[in-house]
């Protein structure tokens, strides 16, 4: 018995039945063979999912898996060819991440990518023998993620934010821009695991440049508009130290601010970019790149425990001149000067 199929070209080919056999067979097992060799990763996020809507992708937090994925595909990664995704997003509510942790260790990932310090802790609850990779992990020493960043041990490693350490450096840039500050409101979230460590690092910073600190503690969004009272009662600037739930509601804080005429400054350049006065932070697009490097070596076979964490190297310093025009303040032309970047 003969076939009638199509060669590469378009030409028609006589295959025998035996022949034809065998070609359905190499297919099918070519295709067993990649889905076989395809490595695993994992994606631990208290965030949203960059797939959602035009109007709540303006207002959730990103996660930058497109980014890594480019990057990943840069170092020879290419999705279904050989790496395939699982990912995990608990959109804000924090106490899901311990369950999609188990989820992704359940399914055996090679590596799993965390987002932000409550993933990593989430993941590293969940194994300790798959490798984590922290895209943004706070600071990871005093977390208890990692024993030290030249040597990890265990299997967490990747790129830390050290965000907190920043804080005092924000402190700084109110104090320069407004040289009579008398006041600074701090708002943060208690529960989260990062805030209390920037928070810390912000109280030994205005000691030193003696600027008196107004605790605003929030757990709900249902608490900004008494904590930005509070702020405008008693302070004459204000810091946000970042988490989940303050990223998850940044257009609803920088409106405040603005209706308040409360000069503020954010931890990273989405803030600046949704209305926020200024911000300074690490490039989150840098340890993302930075983050792929990572997960590639261990899918090339190293130890995330021999890998020492990486530190940002990257700052990104935002003011929005719109929003200074908007509340009424004046930035001083040095300070404009050292902006990354100005929106006009």
């Amino acid at each position: 018995m003969t076939y009638l199929t199509r060669g590469r070209n378009g030409e028609c080919v006589i295959l025998k039945r035996g022949l034809w056999l065998f070609v359905l067979l190499v297919v099918g097992c070519a295709d067993v063979i990649d889905a076989q060799e395809q490595k695993k990763i994992g994606i631990l996020s208290g965030g949203f999912a960059e797939s959602a809507s035009a109007s709540t992708a303006a207002r959730q937090p990103r996660t930058n898996v497109p980014n890594l994925r480019q990057h990943l595909q840069e170092l020879g990664w290419t999705e279904r060819r050989n790496i395939r995704f699982e990912e995990r997003y608990s959109k804000g509510q924090l106490r899901q991440l311990p369950e999609f942790a188990r989820q992704l260790v359940n399914n055996k990932m090679d590596v799993i990518v965390a987002h932000a310090p409550a993933a990593v802790r989430a993941a590293k609850d969940a194994t300790t023998s798959i490798p984590i990779v922290m895209a943004h992990g706070g600071d990871p020493v005093a977390q208890g993620f990692v024993a030290s960043l030249a040597r990890p041990g265990g299997n967490v490693t990747g790129v830390a934010n050290l965000s907190a350490e920043l804080s005092g450096k924000r402190l700084e840039f109110l104090k320069e821009v407004f040289p009579k500050l008398s006041r600074v409101a701090v708002l943060w979230n208690p529960d989260a695991p990062g805030p209390a460590l920037g928070y810390r690092e912000l109280e030994a910073a205005a000691k030193i440049i003696n600027v008196p600190l107004e605790s605003l503690q929030v757990r709900s969004p249902k608490e900004f508009e008494t904590a930005f009272k509070t702020a405008k009662e008693r302070a004459s600037g204000l810091i946000v130290i970042q988490d989940v739930m303050t990223v998850s509601h940044i257009k609803d804080i920088v409106k405040l601010a603005a209706d308040h005429r409360i000069p503020a400054i954010y931890t990273e350049s989405e803030w600046a970019e949704a209305g926020g006065l200024m911000s300074y932070g690490p490039s989150f697009s840098d340890l993302e790149r930075r983050a792929a490097v990572y997960v590639d070596k261990i899918l090339k076979g190293a130890k995330p425990g021999d890998l020492p964490v990486e530190q940002p190297t990257k700052f990104d310093f935002v003011i929005n001149l719109k929003t200074a025009k908007q509340i009424g303040v004046t930035i001083p032309p040095n300070v404009l000067a050292r902006a990354d970047r100005v929106i006009r």
